[in-house]
């Protein structure tokens, strides 16, 4: 299903993954004081699928790192471990507790800024969100959504 929209008299389709993109970034915020900044690709890396990134607290990142099987861009500060994932990877997935997705690689605005940590071979900065998900919620002892029972 999509929504028709004219741009300068020509009609065009918007559908759902278009409708999400825009609201999200409408809803960013831009670059400022106190707002939130987005961890940048290293040099020589593309991300032609856009980043978002899982945050989760910093003692889990260790643990994490062995159980998959690449792993992308990595950054960490004193709280949190921060994994470069391609755009929309929490589109139908719940990312399980205590981890945050951050919606265009957005870190909160804080006195210190995530460090680069981990950096893969090749040239694409990608965690696969689904391993990453996984573990996750083997770390953290959380069934995956599409296993939990359904109640009528």
């Amino acid at each position: 299903m999509g929504v028709r929209a004219t741009s300068a008299g020509t009609p065009r389709v918007l559908n759902l993954n278009t409708l999400v993109r825009l609201e999200r970034g409408r809803t960013a915020s831009g670059p400022g004081p106190g707002a939130p900044r987005p961890l940048a690709v290293p040099e020589g890396m593309r991300a032609p699928l856009g980043c978002d990134a899982v945050a989760m607290p910093a003692r889990l990142g260790p643990l994490l790192m062995p159980r998959l099987p690449r792993v992308g861009c990595v950054y960490a500060d004193s709280t949190h471990w921060w994994w470069l994932v391609p755009s929309d990877s929490d589109v139908a997935l719940e990312w399980p507790s205590p981890a945050h997705y951050a919606t265009g690689a957005l870190v909160p605005a804080s006195p210190t800024f995530p460090g680069l940590i981990h950096t893969p071979d090749g040239t694409l900065p990608y965690t696969p969100p689904i391993p990453l998900y996984l573990a996750l919620c083997r770390v953290t002892g959380t069934p995956p959504a599409w296993s939990r029972p359904i109640s009528a």
